[in-house]
């Protein structure tokens, strides 16, 4: 189960689809160490053209969110060996585009240092955004300082 502001996030799919994806956090109840992470709730995947056209054809799905424990190697095979009851899954942002979703993930990950603190199961921090990719978030828009 995966909790968004204190309550069960299990929301309808009409509302799911104005979002791209979430940055989480996992916490292991047995030591308190934590995950923070970013999934996306939508799959693409191409198709072959249909027969006698050339457009390749996109089909889009549900991912698989609600099973997800993260991509980190140690909380999967803990995952594994003790099940999923283990841990508690906190959605901390929700995301309309993937830049926000790669901006948001690194903030919290930088913010929270998950690299320095032995706390975090976070090894790595991975980031390529540009400013275009993120437009006018949070209702506040990059303005250009020099032409």
């Amino acid at each position: 189960m995966w909790y968004y502001k204190d309550k069960e996030f299990n929301p309808a799919h009409d509302e799911l689809s104005l979002w791209v994806g979430f940055v989480y956090e996992i916490e292991d109840k047995t030591n308190g160490k934590k995950y923070i992470g970013k999934k996306t709730l939508w799959s693409k995947r191409r198709l072959p053209p249909l027969k006698g056209k050339k457009r390749k054809r996109i089909q889009i799905k549900e991912s698989d969110w609600k099973d997800y424990y993260g991509s980190n190697e140690k909380v999967k095979g803990l995952v594994e060996a003790h099940g999923g009851d283990r841990f508690i899954r906190t959605v901390l942002r929700l995301c309309k585009t993937k830049g926000e979703l790669s901006y948001y993930e690194a903030k919290e990950q930088f913010d929270r240092d998950v690299l320095l603190d032995p706390m975090y199961y976070n090894e790595f921090i991975g980031l390529k955004v540009h400013s275009k990719h993120l437009g006018d978030i949070d209702g506040r828009r990059r303005e250009k300082v020099c032409e």
